[in-house]
């Protein structure tokens, strides 16, 4: 992977603590930062980064953003005694002051804009800052939720005046909703700002009727704001794919950034004292990876919350290791978004239909009070009646996320003679000689009436090479073959006569597909084309037609996010075979993407299969591979509507057996509670 991954910290954002006794902030504590760097130090990554030395920001960035007033009272807190110091917190929320504090906050917008430096700059790809105080809740003139100054926001006005950036994408995946960043930007069209939040109906801090789904922006900025609550606890991993697939990633491919900021905060991690979620660690891998091919790669990361310091530390490493370029682990526990969670994403696209293409076709707004809010209002009154106490949090435990082991080959090649490597790849050729039993099977299977030598050793060398891969050996590789379809069924047979192997195929093009293992569930086959086929045989035979085949850019980059991804999620295959064909009509920026973002899937185990006249696209595939980030598509227009409505049939057919298609709740039972 070209250039690397920013690593920004400085110790010197541990020195300030609580001190005085409030119940509300006692979580903050400079543990969070020490635990987060420790786990990078010890687990080798921090050593694989680039260490960017921080600075403070100048008072000049600062009112990028806050008031000169707020300033100006900020800047007297070091000289406050510590009577001073609480009276002075006491007139904002959730927060505490320390004598320290205007110092750390200075560093920790000054980390945050040397991130930002780096990457726009092009001396590193991508990178984290691990910061304190974190930034999101702080508004122009308040401080709030343990924030001082708005870091991400400060680094996105900062972004668009130094380097002229024309739109930049603010993720914000903690646990609360980022207020200070939503008014920031609300009536600004260059900054589409997302945020999912635990919200319960409004009952959990900061209890804001802006934070709801439809508070869509203001003026110019209307459909720039993209709030989802979680009006439950205990939402999973389902949960949060599925509004990445139906929502932000649509969203964001339509808008097109060129900056890509993330507000990291940990809370909406399992065993979080403040989110009462459950989604584990590694799910902040895959979300990280769907992020990094959008906006040329350039991604900043920034830390906000996280108070659990185990479940903190482990999705810091996993966020920062998938910045690295390592692969991602397999998905764990994706069985379907629930109840609670579908209407919160049914609500979210109803009310941002009329601004986005993407979400044209979403369902109206549900007629009724969704049954959640129903559900929470009976329990707060049950509670008044019988006059109970909040019961504390009860603890979880959840296993430590896989070691991601990454293999000695990154990308491997099988290429004819006379076709050059591309630099990064290695150039396979088996060590040993190909093994009888299965030359004699490929004879038997594919070249029954013919001595073709080259094929049987392009086979063969297909063969190996898949082993290789299934050792960890080799992380992906791609084949230039003479007949793909033949290639593309001798893999299948393969992969699938192993035990434990579930094999992903994904086929662009009108090429002839094997049916091997579709009945049994050993192959996914998804084929996208222009032709109409037969109707649907197996939930595991998935053909998606589209009018102009795979070449409108728009919607066929639709369909690969909103439907393509989530069925590979919850397939969870051990391999993804993706076959290109000579008619396909697919452009290589988008083929680029499609490579990319399955790369997420089965740790990267990738294999590409295109046909011998493709050599030009050898070098992009080669790229993206190798985990290079794929050029930016543009802002897509509106996909077609014939599209549209073919790929809501299939979904209206699919989603009973692939939960994760789903895109609202059922009107009664279905889906679990979370």
């Amino acid at each position: 992977m070209k250039m690397g991954t920013a690593l920004i910290y400085d110790e010197e954002m541990t020195k300030y603590k609580l001190l005085w006794v409030d119940p509300a902030c006692k979580i903050e504590v400079p543990e969070r930062l020490i635990v987060s760097h420790d786990a990078l130090v010890k687990n080798g990554l921090a050593d694989r980064c680039v260490t960017v030395p921080v600075r403070e920001a100048t008072e000049t960035d600062i009112l990028l953003v806050h008031s000169e007033e707020y300033l100006e009272a900020v800047k007297k807190t070091p000289h406050m005694t510590l009577e001073d110091l609480k009276e002075f917190t006491q007139q904002y929320g959730d927060v505490y002051f320390h004598p320290n504090i205007y110092h750390c906050a200075k560093l920790a917008a000054g980390a945050t804009l040397q991130l930002v430096d780096s990457v726009m700059t092009g001396k590193v790809r991508n990178g984290m800052a691990l910061v304190r105080p974190p930034g999101h809740h702080s508004m122009r003139s308040a401080a709030s939720g343990f924030c001082v100054f708005n870091n991400v926001a400060i680094a996105a006005q900062y972004a668009k005046q130094k380097y002229g950036v024309k739109r930049v994408l603010i993720v914000d995946w903690d646990v609360h909703h980022g207020q200070g960043v939503q008014y920031c930007f609300e009536d600004d069209p260059s900054v589409l700002y997302f945020s999912w939040h635990r919200y319960e109906h409004q009952k959990f801090w900061p209890q804001l009727k802006e934070s709801d789904y439809n508070s869509v922006g203001k003026e110019n900025g209307a459909g720039f704001n993209i709030n989802v609550p979680w009006n439950k606890v205990g939402m999973k991993n389902s949960d949060y794919l599925s509004v990445f697939c139906h929502v932000l990633l649509p969203v964001a491919y339509e808008f097109c950034p060129d900056l890509v900021l993330v507000c990291a905060g940990f809370d909406s991690a399992i065993g979080d004292p403040e989110g009462e979620m459950c989604a584990s660690p590694d799910i902040f891998a895959h979300l990280t990876h769907l992020l990094m091919n959008l906006a040329g790669g350039k991604l900043c990361a920034v830390l906000e919350g996280g108070y659990n310091l185990t479940s903190l530390a482990q999705s810091v490493c996993q966020t920062v290791q998938t910045l690295l370029g390592d692969s991602a682990p397999r998905p764990a526990n994706l069985n379907g978004p629930c109840k609670s969670a579908l209407e919160s994403l049914h609500c979210v696209r109803s009310a941002h239909r009329r601004y986005w293409s993407c979400l044209k076709h979403a369902a109206e707004l549900p007629t009724s009070d969704i049954s959640t809010k129903r559900i929470k209002l009976a329990e707060e009154e049950e509670k008044l009646e019988k006059g109970e106490e909040e019961k504390s949090v009860e603890e979880k435990l959840w296993p430590e996320p896989p070691k991601r082991v990454t293999p000695p080959i990154r990308t491997a090649l099988v290429l004819p003679d006379g076709v050059a490597c591309p630099d990064g790849c290695s150039r396979f050729s088996s060590s040993e000689g190909p093994d009888a039993v299965i030359v004699s099977r490929l004879k038997e299977n594919f070249l029954k009436d013919t001595d073709d030598r080259d094929a049987l050793t392009t086979l063969s060398s297909l063969i190996a090479l898949l082993e290789k891969m299934e050792k960890n050996e080799v992380c992906s590789g791609l084949a230039l073959v003479r007949d793909v379809s033949m290639a593309m069924t001798c893999v299948v047979q393969h992969a699938a006569a192993a035990p434990s192997d579930r094999v992903l195929v994904v086929c662009v093009g009108d090429a002839v597909v094997p049916s091997h293992g579709t009945e049994d569930g050993k192959t996914l086959l998804v084929q996208f084309s222009n032709k109409q086929s037969e109707e649907q045989k197996s939930k595991y035979y998935i053909p998606v037609c589209l009018k102009k085949g795979c070449s409108d850019v728009s919607g066929f980059t639709q369909a690969v996010l909103g439907f393509l991804l989530p069925l590979g999620y919850e397939y969870d295959p051990s391999l993804v075979l993706l076959v290109r064909t000579p008619d396909s009509g697919l452009c290589d920026g988008v083929w680029q993407q499609l490579t990319g973002l399955l790369q997420g899937l089965a740790q990267g185990h990738t294999l590409v299969l295109m046909q011998e006249g493709e050599k030009a696209c050898v070098g992009p595939t080669a790229s993206s591979l190798l985990g290079d980030a794929a050029p930016p598509l543009g802002q897509l227009r509106a996909p077609l509507p014939e599209d549209v409505a073919a790929l809501e049939r299939l979904r209206h057919i699919l989603q009973a057996d692939w939960k994760l298609l789903q895109t609202t709740a059922p009107e009664t039972g279905g889906g679990d509670e979370c």
